[in-house]
């Protein structure tokens, strides 16, 4: 049971995590939120520990893709601002 419990606490930090990284999602934050609930409510009645282990890293991978999707939109907003310039006079 403690093991469950511990799985449970992490799968709540996965969900509140994905649900920050999701405010900014490209097709909306209400988009993001509704998927997000559904993929999770698709899995609530998983019990093995190594498929919700499973889970939980598949989680944490979308997590860091959504880092990188953001990151990279940032870059290209910043390289845009600072190069569009010196593109013009070219």
């Amino acid at each position: 049971m403690k093991m469950a419990n511990s799985l449970r606490g992490e799968v709540l930090n996965l969900y509140k995590n994905l649900l920050y990284l999701g405010r900014d999602y490209p097709k909306g934050a209400d988009y993001f939120k509704r998927r997000l609930k559904n993929v999770f409510l698709k899995n609530k009645d998983v019990k093995d520990p190594e498929k919700i282990k499973e889970l939980i890293e598949r989680g944490k991978f979308v997590m860091k893709e959504l880092e990188a999707l953001y990151f990279l939109r940032k870059y290209r907003a910043m390289k845009q601002r600072y190069y569009s310039d010196t593109n013009k006079t070219k």
